[in-house]
Parts: structure tokens; C-alpha cells; sequence
């Protein structure tokens, strides 16, 4: 079985300038990145192991 960590720091920054920016930067690419690494593991299971978890292969891309 395998476990996930899910936990991830969070990047503060001011309301404006280039901090914020940044941390909106790096927040879209951390969840864009999250979501390619569920969805890639997603794909490595059988149809079993997905419809064990209430998943179809439809389901992934949809994630």
C-alpha cells in the first residue's frame, strides 16, 4: 500500500509586488504538479485497484 504525503508549506507574502506574484507562481506550479503526480499514479493501477477506490479510467482525466 502506498501512503502520500500531502502536506505542503505554504508561501506568504504581501498583497502586492513581485512576493506575491511569486508565491501565486508557485502555487499554481506545486498544484499542477500535485496533479500530474496523482494522475500518473492514477494510471498505474488496474481497473480493479480504481474501481475498488469508486475510480473509473474516465475519472483520472477529470481529476
Amino acid at each position: 500500500m502506498a501512503a502520500f504525503d500531502t502536506s505542503r508549506p505554504t508561501y506568504a507574502a504581501s498583497s502586492k509586488g513581485f512576493g506575491a506574484l511569486a508565491a501565486s507562481l508557485i502555487a499554481a506550479f506545486t498544484a499542477w504538479n500535485d496533479t500530474r503526480q496523482t494522475r500518473n499514479a492514477l494510471s498505474q493501477l488496474s481497473d480493479h485497484e480504481l474501481d475498488d477506490i469508486g475510480l473509473t479510467r474516465g475519472d483520472i482525466n477529470a481529476l
